[in-house]
């Protein structure tokens, strides 16, 4: 059984079409990534599924109900834990005060031990908080009643590496107990950490879902690498290379060597010992001129290029070379929109209605 189901679901606006025609399913137990730029409809889509917001058009399923059925929602959403984006909480409060309250209308199965695990400071008010543990409150909040289905919008915003990296942790913990888990995330690095499948969102309009290691192999890594000395261009002749772009310069300059056809020491390449300058010195300086730039052409000390391809036959390439700095990073997620996926007309990367919240249509704050 699906534990998210959307079918055809859009969300007009009038002059911004923040969803439109998007549907998709997220099996029971499974952690599902929902990416995309800021803007793109991430917000507007969890808002539907929440019943904040009326869908223009389509259903739309969470744990068997409607989302427009507000009886049948009511009794789904005892079974759902939720973190926005930039929780708000009531700042006069503290952070335990919270928490009670949070146990009151909803069940308190593991406030304990998410208090211990994430570490909000309970005690101080939360108009003291940073926008870290405003998150790390959040996220004990969406859980403490023990849900069925956790929707984060994302949530690791704020949060320090090792925070981050207790909450991966924590997550494939939950996965394991069969909690589904719906993610919104623009990081990349997040999504390959936690998630089984993935749906693409961008301008309104659901691009794909597949599984995310098939993501991964199309998105591919940024290499940036430097050598001691020059490299031909032909080492990176290799399936999978794409924007590459190369420099030639520091102590591996192509030109420190001698030049292809020129003899040291050979009459004619320089002015003659009596200061004359002969036509044939002219048109030898030329000549060496036009080879040193094409030789520059053809070699490289410093690049940088997106890579597909089988990461052990780059490396085979580039051994025999005295490599001084040599990094491989994913790719940023707004690359990969852009190589796969095209600009298209209005990038919706901004926020369209001025609300702050980046997805467009005013009454969706």
């Amino acid at each position: 059984m699906a534990a998210i189901e959307l079918e055809g679901v859009s969300k007009d606006y009038g002059e911004v079409l923040a969803v439109d025609d998007v549907s998709f399913d997220v099996e029971e137990g499974e952690i599902f990534g929902y990416l995309g730029p800021n803007g793109a409809g991430k917000t507007t889509t969890i808002r539907a599924l929440l019943g904040l917001i009326s869908p223009t058009a389509g259903t739309a399923r969470v744990l068997g109900r409607e989302v427009t059925d507000e009886r049948a929602l009511i009794e789904a959403k005892r079974r759902i834990g939720y973190l926005p984006d930039s929780p708000a909480f009531d700042e006069s409060v503290t952070g335990r005060e919270i928490v009670d309250l949070h146990a009151r209308i909803k069940g308190d199965e593991r406030s304990e031990e998410l208090l211990e695990l994430f570490e909000p400071p309970l005690s101080r008010k939360i108009r003291d908080y940073s926008h870290g543990n405003v998150k790390k409150l959040g996220l004990v909040t969406a859980f403490m009643h023990d849900p069925d289905l956790v929707i984060l919008d994302e949530p690791t915003g704020g949060l320090d590496p090792l925070m981050k990296q207790r909450f991966a942790e924590f997550l494939r913990d939950e996965k394991a107990r069969g909690v589904t888990v719906f993610l919104s995330s623009h990081i990349l690095g997040e999504v390959r950490r936690l998630c089984d499948r993935v749906g693409i969102i961008r301008n309104g309009r659901l691009v794909t879902v597949e599984p995310v290691e098939a993501l991964l192999d199309r998105s591919g890594k940024v290499v940036r690498l430097r050598a001691a000395e020059p490299i031909p261009r032909s080492a990176l002749d290799l399936e999978g290379v794409y924007d590459l772009e190369t420099s030639l310069s520091g102590g591996g300059d192509a030109s420190s060597g001698p030049r292809s056809g020129a003899e040291p020491g050979r009459a004619g390449d320089g002015p003659s010992d009596s200061g004359v300058t002969t036509e044939a010195t002219v048109e030898g300086e030329r000549r060496s001129g036009s080879e040193t730039t094409a030789e520059s052409a053809a070699a490289f000390t410093e690049c940088t290029f997106t890579f597909t391809g089988d990461v052990n036959a780059l490396l085979e390439r580039v051994r025999e070379y005295r490599l001084l700095d040599l990094t491989i990073e994913e790719a940023p997620l707004e690359d990969v929109f852009l190589r796969f996926y095209g600009e298209g007309d209005g990038d919706g990367d901004g926020d369209s209605d001025g609300d702050g919240d980046g997805d467009g249509g005013g009454t969706d704050a």
